[in-house]
């Protein structure tokens, strides 16, 4: 090969190599563009407000609604409940994922139907789940096939009765069953006080009274030698270096110390209610479910609050009233009792 044909050559590859560059600039930019372009919409740890209606695929039986008139028309409308749209969390599990990755890139607005397969909705159905059992470990009264028992803490529904035995099923009353779901987006929730509301009633399916406060609050804060040096002037810092120098001579350590400050917490307060007193969900995880709180709606802590309103005058009322310092009553009560207060008090002196 000549010089001239290796020189033709070097530019012919490296016009092939610039020409493979572009390409693959120009396919990362596509791919970039496409990205941003399903980035839009709805997407994960987005607060929405939905309306759906939930039924298993086979036979159209009713399975969830937030539909008030479906709930009535099909028998589920007990008059306690209330049936409403839900403000959930996309990415949180609120809802079944297929359904999540359907709304994902949506808009308020939008609605959509989605069959769920029964493995991402109650899970398959497990032959292993379904058990023979002594019929004595079931109430009497739920000695019957349909029945929903509690089985040495497992819960299934009662399939036969045969002699002392039974045969129950663990699995989920849904378990095996895809499930149709028609959801509309009705908004996407920006509000503070709605995504808490909607974050408690997910976790805890529960209706409570919320506010946002600013406080200010005493806090306890760490200050370093280091942080000291830093927050005093140039003369102070030499004088203090100094001092360092022989105090290290003499094998002492500078020691840091806590300081309290008042500092401003923005603060979720929740009202404590018998109901969420008494919530298991609650009482097994306030702290995460807190912490969820905090992260999600953007607050410094929760105050969970019970307010206690006056009994009136009747007789806690007057026991407290008398603890309270009110002298004449305990005179009077003494009196009526025939005891001497100087004596009770000189006991009560030699006791000590």
């Amino acid at each position: 090969m000549t010089e001239e044909e290796a020189e033709a050559a070097a530019e012919e590859d490296a016009a092939d190599e610039a020409a493979e560059d572009a390409e693959e600039q120009e396919t990362a930019d596509a791919d970039a563009a496409e990205a941003e372009e399903a980035a839009e919409g709805l997407q994960e740890g987005d607060f929405v407000r939905i309306a759906y209606t939930a039924r298993e695929t086979e036979n159209g039986s009713l399975v969830d609604t937030t539909d008030q008139e479906v709930a009535e028309e099909e028998g589920v409308a007990d008059g306690e409940q209330t049936f409403e749209p839900r403000v959930i969390v996309l990415g949180e599990g609120h809802i079944f994922a297929p359904v999540e990755e359907d709304i994902y890139g949506k808009e308020a607005g939008e609605s959509g139907t989605v069959t769920v397969p029964a493995a991402d909705a109650f899970g398959e159905k497990d032959p292993e789940q379904v058990r023979t059992v002594a019929a004595d470990k079931i109430p009497e009264d739920d000695r019957y096939p349909g029945a929903h028992v509690q089985v040495d803490g497992d819960h299934g529904h009662v399939e036969a009765i045969i002699g002392g035995r039974a045969r129950v099923d663990f699995n989920h009353a849904l378990a095996g069953r895809d499930i149709e779901y028609e959801y509309e987006i009705l908004e996407e929730v920006e509000d503070r006080i709605a995504k808490a509301e909607g974050l408690v009633e997910a976790f805890l399916d529960l209706e409570l009274d919320m506010w946002i406060e600013t406080d200010e609050v005493e806090e306890e804060t760490y200050v370093s030698p280091a942080d000291e040096e830093e927050a005093d002037d140039e003369d102070a810092e030499t004088e203090e270096a100094e001092g360092d120098d022989e105090g290290d001579e003499e094998g002492e350590e500078a020691e840091g110390h806590f300081e309290t400050e008042i500092v401003e917490k923005e603060s979720l307060y929740v009202e404590a209610t018998p109901q969420l007193t008494m919530n298991q969900q609650w009482m097994m995880g306030k702290q995460q479910i807190a912490q969820q709180l905090i992260d999600r709606v953007g607050v410094d802590r929760v105050v969970v609050q019970e307010t206690i309103d006056g009994m009136g005058g009747g007789p806690m009322g007057g026991m407290m009233g008398g603890m309270g310092g009110g002298g004449g009553d305990l005179e009077d009560a003494l009196e009526d009792a025939d005891v001497d207060a100087d004596e009770l008090v000189e006991e009560l002196e030699e006791g000590e």
